[in-house]
């Protein structure tokens, strides 16, 4: 996105503090390109290290489809941790660390064995596409030295790579469902066979196997879920006691019941995130309160995806009840890109590069637990810096929406105790929007913390005060320093 500097007129300035009319009036500034002199703000922003949230952290997602270099992104990753304390992330997600069928090309997502983590000659290579064991343990190590959490994403509903064997249960079809020393499974753990997939003595087959149908793991089995979570020897203990890990990312929980997860949460601890890929929120709301775990907000990325690309049209944002963060906010995770969305071809499944930072301005100042993309972070890092200085310290208190039309969202975080909460302005007009409002300071000058808007408007004593948000962009409100 192209940042745009507004060039305010004195006469704007000194009607900065003025009620322009009735609270909610709004008005387009087609002085954007008054030639009189930039009145700067910066020096009026207050230091906002003093309202360090003690909950605050932001969620980074540190990988990409089909990273490069192969065999080295651990310690890529590595090189950027002091950058990701600094800049307030508190937890890293890594793709799924043991070795996939597809060897040094894999991404993770057709486990073959999960306690190849970079150890065994299979599937072509010793080392998985991110690198070897060593590496993995050193970057979790450096993680933990700057009180970051990693999370594994976990692989649990199918499996690839296996030999091929005869499967009764099938009719006598041959399935590629023998894993063992010999045929994918390297390390000897969690050896399995056609018996511990679908169907099976006990179960034809579980919620949904839209992947690999016959390599659908059962957890319906015993012997699964001892190996997955269950036993000291588990799956779970491995990455959690001896890896480091110290949460999960659940991918694709469509293909098993929610009851799974919180048996492996149950047993294990940490945090944990579900991938229920559906934008119906009472889907979403379902699926967390069954299984215990935050989930990945579907409904609000696609609320987002529909407002700023396809309808082009802010309302729907103002509407109850339809994202996962409006209804169960501790249970959200929010985001605006993963590795999936990025490389669908399918516009409707992915947020138009020149509306991300709309979009994180979104995450970054609401409720819920917000995720940056790695490719996200690499092209705005300037922009999301600020935008997460902003949600671990001023985003707090009850949310309350201003105005949410065609061109305009506009959003009112309370604060809490001494610290004054925000104002966000959303605007995806061509031009410059200004708006009257109602804030909770009074006599007070405010700053536009993004740097968007070089205004310094004032409080009435009653709270009123006119504020703006550039053409195509955002504004966030607060005090200035006294």
């Amino acid at each position: 996105m192209k940042k745009t500097i507004n060039r305010i007129s004195k006469t704007t300035l000194l009607l900065g503090g003025m009620v322009l009319g009735f609270t909610g009036c709004s008005e387009d500034d087609n002085n954007a390109n008054n030639s009189e002199a930039i009145v700067t703000s910066r020096s009026l922003k207050m230091d906002l290290t003093q309202y360090k949230r003690e909950d605050a952290g932001v969620f980074m997602q540190a990988f990409y489809w089909d990273v490069e270099p192969k065999g080295g992104w651990y310690d890529e990753i590595s090189t950027r941790i002091e950058d990701y304390k600094a800049s307030g992330i508190n937890r890293i997600w890594l793709p799924a660390p043991g070795k996939g069928a597809s060897g040094g090309y894999s991404m993770g997502y057709d486990p073959s064995d999960y306690f190849d983590v970079g150890e065994f000659d299979q599937h072509g290579t010793v080392e998985t596409r991110f690198g070897s064991r060593e590496e993995l343990e050193n970057l979790i190590q450096k993680a933990h030295a700057n009180d970051i959490e990693v999370i594994a994403d976990i692989v649990m509903g199918h499996n690839s790579g296996g030999g091929l064997q005869e499967n009764p249960y099938r009719g006598g079809t041959e399935v590629y469902t023998l894993f063992d020393e010999q045929n994918g499974n390297a390390s000897g753990k969690f050896n399995r066979s056609y018996e511990h997939f679908h169907p099976n003595d006990i179960l034809e087959f579980d919620e949904d196997n839209l992947f690999y149908p016959e390599t659908d793991l059962s957890h319906h089995k015993q012997y699964v879920q001892d190996w997955l979570w269950e036993k000291d020897y588990s799956v779970a203990a491995f990455y959690k006691n001896e890896l480091g890990f110290d949460g999960w990312r659940f991918d694709y929980v469509k293909s098993f019941a929610p009851k799974w997860v919180k048996a492996w949460n149950d047993k294990i601890g940490g945090f944990s995130v579900g991938e229920n890929f559906d934008g119906n929120t009472q889907v979403l709301k379902d699926w967390v309160d069954a299984s215990g775990s935050p989930a990945f907000d579907f409904a609000c990325f696609y609320r987002l995806d529909e407002t700023l690309d396809r309808a082009k049209d802010l309302t729907a944002l103002g509407e109850a009840d339809n994202m996962l963060r409006k209804i169960a906010p501790k249970m959200a995770v929010t985001f605006t890109a993963n590795h999936d969305t990025e490389k669908d071809e399918n516009p409707d499944n992915r947020i138009s590069y020149g509306n991300k930072l709309l979009a994180y301005s979104y995450i970054l100042t609401h409720d819920g637990y917000p995720t940056i993309f790695y490719l996200d972070y690499e092209a705005f890092k300037k922009q999301l810096k600020t935008l997460i200085e902003i949600y671990n310290t001023l985003a707090i208190g009850d949310l309350e929406i201003i105005e949410a039309n065609k061109d305009e969202y506009i959003m009112k975080r309370n604060g809490k105790g001494d610290n004054p909460g925000l104002i966000l302005y959303m605007n995806i007009s061509k031009q410059t929007k200004q708006r009257t409002v109602k804030t909770n300071w009074k006599n007070k000058t405010l700053v536009d913390y993004t740097d968007n808007s070089r205004a310094t408007p004032s409080t009435d004593a009653e709270g009123n005060t006119s504020i703006q948000a550039p053409a195509g962009s955002y504004s966030i409100w607060s005090i200035a320093k006294e």
